[in-house]
């Protein structure tokens, strides 16, 4: 059964509203053929004018972050509606750099996840280990604890419609990549999790992407295993050429 092959950027906090689009010129000229879902999540300073640009290419335009609620007393906060109306596709959902800085919880991820999902948002829900849990051998169970912890309560469909990356803390912008072997067989742990909750046809059909330090000299190893459906990129997202590289790797 085949998956959406899926490449997308996390341009963290970084790009100028003029930069993204510069970049996003430059990214669609040589990606117009490509086969693999191409997605960039910018800073919420960047997304209308990176929606206009990215018109009739084949990029898609996603947020970092999220508030579950429609609206309120949260100040400095974006809610789905808000994404929603300006066309924004996709939605980034507990990133380790959120869960460390920025106080997220399983349990907000999940109030997130599903928030995503009653605006019509894409969520790219981030999963992964810290370089303690991992040298404890505690990866499998961090893993699919908070896979389960991310999906629950949500439907059969919506769960087909989930994006999951696996990033290891430990390889989120140190360098560090984890082999080929490892990143998917924690990735066939992830799906074998949802295959226990959800059945085995759902299982086969969730994208499951890997992310950290990924690069154009690792990519294609990487996107060749069995279970790896793509990529969810850091630094190397923010060069066009770097960025194009990974993408044609996929292909």
């Amino acid at each position: 059964m085949s998956r959406r092959k899926i490449i997308a950027g996390n341009w963290k906090m970084n790009m100028l509203p003029n930069e993204a689009m510069e970049f996003i010129t430059r990214l669609s000229e040589c990606t117009y053929e490509a086969k693999s879902e191409i997605v960039l999540c910018v800073p919420y300073t960047d997304l209308f004018y990176s929606l206009l640009t990215a018109q009739n290419t084949k990029i898609k335009i996603g947020a970092q972050n999220m508030h579950w609620e429609e609206t309120g007393a949260y100040t400095g906060e974006v809610s789905g509606k808000m994404l929603k109306v300006i066309n924004v596709e996709y939605v980034i959902i507990g990133h380790s750099e959120r869960r460390q800085y920025f106080a997220e919880t399983d349990e907000t991820v999940n109030k997130k996840v599903k928030s995503a999902f009653k605006y019509n948002l894409k969520p790219i829900v981030c999963v992964g280990e810290t370089l303690e849990q991992k040298e404890e051998g505690k990866t499998n169970e961090v893993i699919t604890n908070q896979t389960k912890l991310a999906l629950e309560g949500l439907s059969t469909e919506q769960v087909k419609n989930v994006i999951i990356a696996y990033e290891p803390i430990w390889a989120i912008g140190t360098g560090k990549t984890a082999t080929s072997e490892d990143a998917n067989n924690s990735i066939k742990e992830i799906r074998n999790e949802i295959k226990n909750i959800y059945g085995e046809e759902v299982a086969n059909v969730v994208s499951i992407l890997y992310g950290g330090s990924v690069k154009a000299s690792n990519a294609k190893e990487l996107f060749e295993t069995s279970d790896i459906d793509g990529a969810l990129v850091g630094g190397a997202s923010l060069k066009v050429e770097e960025f194009k590289n990974i993408i044609m790797s996929a292909e």
